[in-house]
């Protein structure tokens, strides 16, 4: 708060010099030299996943080292995962954090919200780092974000010490592996993140429309050499295979820890932990093929990049600009695979040996042939989860397979 002017002070000060002048031929000291300001303090709040924040503790730590010179640094660092943080941040945009890392798939819908400008720095930012990755971090060829990763996509997790490299071709093959050793083989059927993969190569398709909130899909469809029902009871047949196992994140690494779950489909983000888990027998691969129409299908995936953006209200552009480039640059990028087993979106980084020599990542960059990024609107998820639960659940199967895949769908594209 601003002080009031005291407006008697000069006077009084005034009267009291003539006063001192009348009794003496003193010359006053010269006044001092006045001490520049103390430097501003720069006050920043970030927002990045749980399992990040030791991780960007220590790069915002290096921050404040690197620009200590210009600035004082209040900066707060708080948990938000990167798949919910536009939905936070639309609740309050302008008192949401100032940097914040969030899924590629967001981006749209906060450069339609004014929540993000494009970034500065334009050139040297897509010089740095993989084609992909700028790609994902653009609307309509402009940059509105910061890339940090590029391994936001899923492979095929497995144990050596029951399978083959021939073995892990085949999603068949490994069921019966499994089942014979009363394992199991997992993959999150409530996310239509990774239902995706026994759609995506039959030619029935999902997206989103160029208005950028409805989808199209064909999931449905009972034309073609694979029809939607042809996956449908595909998946009816995975349900009651006692190989497999539905279950989310957390249930995988459980599964994993514990010996029950020998193989899964997860993402580099569990390449540590299981790694623990399992020692020598560490081992992944692109996603198998699986048995649909007659025919064997590649497994589909979708890729993803992490992004850093900056909130277009934060009072403080500039250093929340400087801080955004310096959590993506090519030396945190490295600290964050090195500590966190996540692939870098910067091409530096990437093309390293460390980076090249991950299981993980060879298997990431192995499926990237046949995975395309995630476009979808939020209808989607929802109907998704709702048929695959009443696949494991039994009470969708035979003659009303078609019915209910005729609902998810018109639920996908609703407007």
């Amino acid at each position: 708060m601003k002080r009031k002017k005291n407006l008697w002070l000069p006077a009084f000060f005034l009267l009291a010099t003539l006063i001192a002048g009348c009794q003496n031929d003193t010359i006053p000291d010269e006044p001092k030299e006045a001490k520049p300001p103390a430097s501003s303090t720069v006050s920043l709040t970030v927002w990045g996943a749980e399992e990040d924040q030791e991780l960007l503790s220590q790069i915002i730590e290096g921050f404040e080292i690197e620009y200590q010179q210009e600035a004082d640094f209040e900066i707060t660092l708080q948990p938000q995962g990167e798949s919910q943080c536009t939905n936070v941040l639309m609740g309050d945009l302008e008192n949401g954090a100032d940097v914040f890392a969030f899924a590629d798939d967001q981006l749209n819908t906060l450069v339609a919200a004014g929540a993000l400008e494009p970034i500065g720095h334009e050139d040297a930012v897509r010089a740095s780092n993989l084609p992909e990755a700028v790609a994902a971090a653009s609307v309509n060829d402009t940059l509105y974000a910061y890339p940090l990763t590029a391994d936001n996509g899923y492979f095929l997790y497995y144990n050596s010490q029951y399978f083959s490299k021939e073995d892990v071709q085949s999603w068949d093959k490994m069921l019966e592996i499994a089942a014979g050793h009363n394992k199991k083989i997992s993959m999150d059927w409530s996310s239509g993140w990774y239902v995706y993969s026994l759609f995506g190569n039959t030619g029935l398709t999902v997206g989103l429309n160029d208005d950028g909130i409805t989808n199209y899909c064909t999931w449905n469809s009972t034309k073609g050499k694979i029809q939607g029902i042809d996956v449908a009871k595909a998946m009816v047949r995975m349900a009651k295979n006692p190989g497999f196992l539905s279950t989310d994140d957390a249930g995988f690494l459980e599964g994993v820890q514990n010996g029950t779950v020998i193989a899964g489909i997860s993402g580099t983000w569990n390449a540590m932990a299981v790694e623990e888990a399992w020692g020598k027998g560490y081992s992944a691969s692109k996603l198998p093929t699986y048995t649909c129409a007659g025919q064997q299908v590649q497994m589909a995936s979708f890729s993803g990049f992490k992004l850093i953006g900056v909130n277009a209200y934060s009072e403080e552009q500039v250093w929340a600009a400087k801080l955004a480039e310096w959590i993506t640059n090519e030396a945190n990028q490295k600290l964050r695979f090195q500590l966190r087993g996540q692939g870098p979106s910067n091409a530096n980084a990437a093309a390293s040996e460390e980076v090249q020599g991950s299981p993980a990542i060879a298997a990431l960059l192995e499926q990237s042939e046949f995975s395309s990024l995630q476009r979808i609107g939020g209808n989607f998820w929802d109907p998704v989860s709702a048929f695959t639960s009443g696949i494991l659940e039994g009470s969708i199967s035979g003659k009303n397979l078609q019915e209910q895949l005729d609902n998810m769908v018109t639920e996908i594209t609703a407007l």
